[in-house]
């Protein structure tokens, strides 16, 4: 598990604070009583973090998390037992809830309850008596409630973390207005809501933070400009509306911006190009719209820019090209047009370029090959027109290649033969001809997608060869033959194994073999498609030994025989689809009672009986066309 960085960190204070103070009188009888009664608030403590803790001893000199002053005063309580003899951190587990006591420990400086898991109940309003503290984590627990007004007393506090539990309510306006010596501030995962109080600006002294994961509603607030030491700003996963404010261009200290998964609207601000420092920044998941400024290539240390899935407009900056730290650009689902920029093959750090899902058209710039540290391209779904994929592209090193539906046609180039692609997806396309044989020789595939295209081969036998692929779609296409080759490619075990097959609306021919459930690579399916192929014969039982399997298609495959009972030994099936076959007999028990069942289809077949009771919601129309069928949904079986 995880430990927050700041937990590290504070482990490093705990031993500056101990070496800090003198030797320390017997612990204050005011402060031991206190920490006495948060022991008995704390129902739970399997691992004997509190043991320490006895009446008998001293609190200063004893107890475990307990530091004092030359006073004999508590100074810093923090997780017991978070280093153990050995120096790792311990991961900690506590169960109770916050004692209001805690309140009288009245020369704390540091607080430090974080991820105990459990702690429960309100923050006690009586917190904010704590004049000294400079330092709060209680994160990673289950902490109710709402942020006390009294926390507006809190004026030495530096560094707050309340993050990750199911705090509520919104933040005082005198919360925030009090704060100003705070460097720190983490409220991330909760369930706060409100506006973003106009009295942030008035936190100075902030370098990080982190309200992410919450309801935070309304606007960006002007006075967060104020803020010239942030390094650090995450306000993703909320609700907060209108423009991103210009004023955010004048924090040049800024490294990091996250404001994705919001709904934000309007443009971006010229003013961006005052993020001097920024590193990181996710804009992605709101409703920008309008064109990107030019301004937006004045970023000299920008590595990850990420716009995806907004409303942008208007041709892609030229500038870009000015940015060459950019490890990382993804700018899918917007309504970018015109050609890619030349200037993007300046782009020489460049490692993942996406562009998907705009309008983007014209020739792909030749100047791309000189992005030798591209690894993840993805141009697809965009009228690029391309006709062939350009002999170019051998050249560059790509791990993923995604090009689907770009106007490719005719055959595969026998160039990617000498690749190392392990993503490759060029659906949607006009490709055309056989699915070559040298195929196999690209054994670095994980996933292939060429479906809907106009491939009409067998599969070759060196299919195989891809012994890491785990993931094939070669639906919609002409292929014919069998599907042996696919069942029984190698596995370079424990990497090779499929999570999904999906071969439907082809030309192949059964039958299946019946140990299609018994081969190495089908042992960790989860996903099988093979509807609309001549298949005939009957279902293999051994799929119910695909103890992973949880979507299986066969519709219109002209199976027959009967339903296998074996099938309901597949637990996590929760989609089966069998209609237009011809099935006979009745459907098993042990099917329909499956536990994860949520789609079941075994309409227009030649099935008969009784149909056995069910939880799953299934519609009339799952079994309608066999005229053998009764009981619920469809009409009650006759008596004799």
């Amino acid at each position: 598990m995880e430990i927050p960085i700041h937990t590290k960190l504070f482990s490093l204070t705990i031993l500056i604070f101990f070496f800090s103070y003198p030797l320390s009188k017997a612990c204050h009888p005011i402060d031991k009583q206190a920490l006495l009664h948060f022991k008995q608030t704390i129902i739970y403590d399997p691992s004997h973090l509190l043991q320490s803790w006895t009446p008998s001893s001293d609190c200063c000199t004893s107890w475990n998390g307990v530091v004092c002053d030359s006073s004999g005063r508590v100074v810093n309580l923090s997780r017991p037992g978070l280093v153990s003899d050995d120096g790792f951190i311990e991961d900690t587990y506590m169960s109770g809830s916050l004692s209001p006591f805690l309140a009288n420990l009245s020369s704390l400086q540091l607080l430090d309850l974080s991820n105990l898991k459990d702690l429960n109940g309100s923050v006690p309003p009586e917190f904010g008596l704590l004049s000294k503290l400079q330092y709060l984590f209680l994160d990673s627990n289950k902490l109710t409630g709402t942020i006390p007004v009294s926390f507006k007393y809190l004026f030495n506090l530096k560094k707050l973390y309340l993050s990750n539990n199911f705090i509520s309510g919104s933040v005082s306006l005198s919360v925030f207005q009090s704060w100003k010596f705070l460097s720190e501030l983490g409220l991330s995962g909760n369930l706060l809501s409100g506006s973003i109080p106009s009295s942030i600006g008035n936190m100075v002294m902030l370098t990080k933070l982190d309200l992410h994961g919450n309801s935070f509603s309304g606007s960006i607030p002007t006075s967060t400009g104020n803020l010239k030491n942030l390094k650090y700003l995450d306000l993703s996963e909320n609700l907060i509306t209108g423009r991103i404010p210009g004023s955010v261009g004048k924090l040049s200290a800024l490294v990091l911006v996250y404001l994705n998964q919001n709904k934000l609207t309007g443009s971006i601000p010229a003013s961006i190009s005052g993020l001097k420092s920024m590193q990181f920044c996710r804009l992605s998941e709101n409703k920008l719209t309008g064109h990107l400024p030019q301004s937006i290539g004045k970023l000299p240390n920008i590595q990850r820019l990420i716009l995806e899935n907004n409303k942008l407009t208007g041709k892609l900056p030229a500038t870009i090209g000015h940015l060459t730290t950019l490890t990382d650009l993804f700018f899918s689902n917007n309504c970018f047009t015109g050609k890619i920029p030349s200037s993007f093959g300046h782009l020489i750090n460049l490692q993942s370029l996406d562009l998907s899902r705009n309008q983007i058209s014209g020739e792909v710039p030749p100047q791309l090959v000189k992005l030798q540290r591209l690894q993840y391209l993805d141009l697809s779904f965009n009228p690029l027109k391309l006709v062939h994929i350009p002999s170019w592209f051998r050249k560059l090193k790509l791990f993923r290649l995604i090009l689907a539906k770009t106007g490719i046609k005719g055959p595969l180039p026998s160039w990617l033969g000498s690749t190392s692609i392990s993503v490759l997806d060029l659906s949607g396309n006009e490709l055309t001809g056989k699915l070559p044989h040298w195929i196999g020789n690209m054994t670095s595939l994980s996933f292939l997608n060429l479906s809907n295209n106009g491939f009409h081969s067998s599969i070759p036998v060196e299919f195989k060869n891809l012994s890491l692929l785990m993931d094939v779609d070669l639906q919609s296409n002409k292929f014919r033959g069998g599907l042996d080759f696919i069942f029984s490619k190698k596995i370079n075990y424990p990497l090779g194994q499929y999570n999904s097959i999906d071969v439907s609306n082809n030309m192949f021919s059964g039958p299946i073999e019946d140990a299609i459930g018994e081969r190495p690579a089908m042992r960790t399916i989860t996903w099988l498609s093979l509807s609309r192929n001549k298949l005939g014969a009957s279902i293999p039982k051994s799929i119910g030994k695909l103890s992973e399997l949880q979507v299986l298609k066969m519709v219109r495959n002209g199976v027959k025989g009967k339903i296998p009972e074996e099938l309901g030994n597949a637990k996590k099936l929760s989609v089966i689809l069998l209609s237009g076959n011809k099935l006979s007999g009745g459907i098993p028990e042990k099917v329909m009672n499956l536990k994860e069942l949520k789609e079941f289809d075994v309409s227009e077949n030649r099935l008969s009986g009784r149909i056995p009771k069910h939880k799953a919601n299934i519609p009339a129309s799952s079994f309608k066309n066999n005229d053998g069928l009764c009981a619920a949904p469809l009409l009650p079986c006759k008596k004799l």
